[in-house]
């Protein structure tokens, strides 16, 4: 009886064994949600990012509800959303530049910026000041450099994140944005109602201080270009173009880069303006609301982002490429409806809903990019992506005008239909890029 039990026990054994180097290497293959906080500089970049993207999204929403009604105007509000991504053009400088100083450096000086120009705004109002011209102004100047801090903030995620860690980094870094934007849509929203705007740009300023400070605390990664590379004399400037076509050509040849570059250029012409810039307008003059419709309308858009950010860090083994097809033919489908919608609840259930396409489109553009981008030329990859940003501001302007002509839903069906059928023609011409499960863009 004992020499029949003890097969029984070493095959238990063995089995055992196996059932635990399974589960070593499946924890091996799928690293934790969290597992990006292991990283030291991590911990101090994701609040660095998180507070100044709540910044952000109190700035958008309470400028753009001070400028619509004192000025009553759909188009310079539209305008005032455009001057924020006026730098959209210079991004790749700006990754450039950050290739090589450091990009954490360079973050650091752009929100210490970012501090000034709040602090700015928050003395104009506190002493009577400000006016529209001011905002418009002093948004003008930050616009010049805020486009260039999302493209950064990948690059320096990039420079200090293990490659097997990366895209959970990408997708917490969207959930970082997602939180902030709800944070910022009710809190903006609420304090704007009731301390006013001087109040709420001292806390703004406050936010960008600590956010620059958290950044500092980095320790500076290794660059892949040197400082002393760059030329100090008249050659730096042809040197640095020569680098900037460099860096598009290159982005736009890449395997899947070029779809996904085209992909960041339609969304932010056709999608974005219906969920961003026009939000004051569409609260106030469709809905009929206040500064607090306003503040759940962009958080419902945020808490659907913030769902597919999470899900994407959860959820491993996706074809990235497929998903980006996917998730923006839906997000269009969801935009034709919600133009059509005269119902908060049901307008918020839609942009909850567009939000988690948004988000899920958005990031698989960010992975097939960072995915395929040399080291080297990750800084002006990424420049590269922020600069297609400007169509945000083409499409903001065009909707501004449009909706004056021939009213707030044709435009808003015009952008959607336009959006939806280049979706498809893009997803046709890198079809060779986008649906084979053997491209690189579809790795797992």
């Amino acid at each position: 009886m004992a020499g029949a039990t003890l097969p029984n026990r070493r095959t238990r054994i063995r089995g055992n064994h196996r059932e635990t180097r399974h589960r070593i290497l499946s924890t091996s293959a799928r690293p934790s949600a969290l597992a990006p906080f292991r990283i030291r500089n991590y911990r101090f970049q994701w609040p660095s990012d998180l507070l100044t993207s709540w910044a952000f999204e109190i700035e958008t929403l309470v400028l753009g509800w001070y400028i619509l009604v004192e000025t009553g105007s759909v188009l310079l509000l539209t305008v005032l959303a455009s001057l924020q991504f006026v730098g959209t053009l210079v991004a790749p400088v700006f990754g450039m530049i950050g290739d090589r100083i450091g990009h954490r450096d360079l973050l650091v000086v752009m929100r210490l910026v970012y501090t000034v120009l709040a602090s700015t705004i928050m003395v104009l109002a506190l002493t009577g000041h400000l006016a529209p011209l001011n905002v418009m102004i002093i948004v003008t100047i930050m616009g010049l450099i805020r486009s260039s801090d999302l493209g950064l903030r990948s690059a320096l995620l990039a420079d200090i994140m293990p490659a097997e860690l990366l895209i959970g980094a990408i997708s917490l870094s969207r959930t970082t944005q997602d939180s902030a934007r709800i944070a910022g849509a009710l809190t903006g929203a609420g304090l704007f109602a009731v301390l006013g705007i001087g109040l709420v740009y001292a806390a703004v300023a406050c936010l960008y201080l600590v956010a620059a400070i958290l950044m500092f605390c980095l320790t500076r990664p290794e660059r892949s270009v040197a400082t002393t590379d760059l030329p100090a004399n008249s050659r730096a400037v042809s040197k640095l173009l020569d680098e900037l076509k460099e860096g598009i050509v290159y982005a736009w040849n890449g395997p899947g880069m070029g779809a996904a570059l085209c992909v960041a250029f339609l969304a932010n012409l056709t999608a974005f303006p219906f969920t961003g810039g026009l939000l004051p307008y569409i609260a106030r003059e469709i809905f009929q609301t206040d500064q607090t419709g306003l503040g759940y309308l962009s958080a419902s858009f945020a808490v659907g982002s913030l769902i597919g950010s999470i899900t994407l860090s959860l959820v491993g083994g996706l074809r990235i490429a497929r998903l980006l097809i996917g998730a923006t033919l839906a997000w269009y489908t969801l935009l034709l409806v919600f133009v059509e919608i005269r119902t908060m609840p049901v307008a918020m259930a839609c942009l909850v809903l567009a939000g988690i396409a948004q988000s899920m489109s958005m990031i698989s553009a960010a992975v097939i990019l960072m995915r395929t981008a040399s080291a080297h030329l990750r800084g002006r990859v990424m420049g590269v992506r922020m600069m297609v940003i400007y169509g945000l501001p083409l499409g903001l302007l065009a909707a501004g005008s449009l909706i004056d002509i021939i009213g707030y839903s044709a435009t808003g069906s015009l952008y959607a239909v336009a959006g939806f059928i280049a979706m498809l023609a893009i997803a046709i011409h890198w079809r060779a890029d986008l649906w084979p499960l053997h491209a690189p863009a579809n790795a797992r």
